[in-house]
């Protein structure tokens, strides 16, 4: 059966929930599901805005149906080509062939790609083209690489909305409550907002800030994000966050600990060094990466000023996991960090020289000359070098 929300008088989510996803696009866990989010506009024009992904297909049309409710559907503005925004767009042209397609120039051709076949009368539109469609009229905004290069964004100056495809969205199902303003957002999704931004927007810094001076020159009152709650309170709340995120500005200052240890003992590094920077006041997050997955240690990078890579020297290379890390770290565009280093390696330690080099591509990320390496176990003195790595990170915070 059905299961809608208004969003206002004359605009529905119609979206839906998935909660036995294990994995978001096969690689972010999604322990608390993943919220699906198309909208529907009753206007004297009925506009869709977004599909579904396959998965919650079976709900969607049943609340496009209840929301029609024998109305036939004008448009479907297709913001974001991606299948988990677009997998049902040919079964609803095929439930509802009166509708035309509305979305940027190179969305006509990723239709064809991921829908051979499928005849569709689409209306190519650009920046500062409009819709009229009764009370309301749409306007576009560009939004290339935020995260695909055909996004298109649209805004309701009737009303304030802007419907802003994959950004300001969060992992997470939505469990009934469709608003920000209805959950405690900040104890309970902004870890997973950060995380959902970090790891599927985090490498187009430049392209969102792009958007967000776009965003600025508009008056919006409510933000209609493709996943996760819809904003109607405090918007600033979460445009702060990503002027922040996409500026690699850090929320706070803190270390950031992520270690790769074979039998402990460079666990042991990591653990003492925390310990130090703890009893000096300096807040940190430690990280095993054997266990913590990449994509929830570089969220953590991305909130704090800095961080320490301690790795085991492995086959005269990185700990592979250490490596893995390290290459999800710069391929997410990480910068504007103060890192350090710590290397273990029984005979023939290489750790520090290739955390170097795999972090020396990155932005205005100072690496702290102050590093210590570990020979097997920390030996009778050690103590004293890491005490001295301490006080080379706090000095800088």
């Amino acid at each position: 059966m059905y299961c809608c929300r208004k969003v206002t008088d004359d605009l529905y989510w119609v979206g839906a929930n998935d909660r036995k996803l294990p994995r978001f696009e096969g690689v972010y866990a999604v322990p608390n599901g993943m919220a699906y989010n198309s909208y529907l506009l009753l206007d004297e024009k009925t506009v869709l805005f977004d599909t579904v992904d396959a998965a919650v297909g079976e709900r969607f049309f049943e609340n496009v149906e209840h929301v029609l409710d024998g109305r036939s559907l004008d448009y479907v503005i297709v913001q974001h080509m991606e299948p988990d925004h677009s997998a049902t767009l040919a079964q609803l042209i095929a439930r509802y062939p009166e509708a035309e397609i509305v979305c940027s120039a190179k969305t006509t051709g990723l239709i064809g790609q991921f829908a051979p076949g499928l005849q569709v009368s689409a209306k190519a539109v650009k920046e500062g083209d409009t819709l009229p469609v009764g009370r309301h009229t749409l306007s576009f905004v560009a939004a290339p690489m935020v995260h695909w290069p055909e996004v298109i964004m649209t805004y309701d100056a009737a009303d304030g909305i802007l419907f802003s495809a994959d950004a300001f969205g969060s992992f997470g199902a939505l469990n009934g409550a469709l608003f920000a303003d209805e959950v405690d957002f900040e104890r309970d999704w902004m870890d997973e907002a950060r995380r959902y931004y970090t790891n599927i927007v985090g490498k187009y810094g430049p392209q969102v800030q792009s958007v967000l001076k776009k965003a600025a020159a508009l008056d919006i009152r409510m933000i209609c994000p493709l996943h996760g709650p819809v904003w109607r309170e405090n918007i600033g709340l979460i445009t702060e966050k990503y002027d922040r995120w996409s500026s690699y500005t850090p929320e706070e200052k803190g270390v950031v600990i992520a270690y790769g240890s074979v039998y402990g003992h460079t666990e042991n590094a990591a653990e003492i060094l925390s310990a130090m920077l703890r009893e000096a006041g300096v807040k940190t997050a430690v990280y095993d990466v054997s266990v913590t997955p990449a994509a929830d240690i570089i969220a953590a990078i991305f909130r704090m000023s800095h961080f320490v890579i301690a790795s085991a020297t492995t086959n005269n290379g990185l700990f592979v996991k250490t490596e893995d890390l390290l290459h999800d770290l710069a391929a997410h565009n990480i910068q504007n960090r103060t890192a350090a280093v710590i290397e273990n390696g029984s005979w023939a330690p290489a750790a520090a020289k290739l955390i170097r080099e795999q972090l020396s591509g990155c932005k205005n990320v100072q690496i702290l000359e102050k590093s210590v390496t570990v020979k097997s176990a920390l030996a009778p003195g050690q103590r004293e070098e890491l005490a001295a790595l301490a006080d080379a990170i706090r000095e800088t915070i």
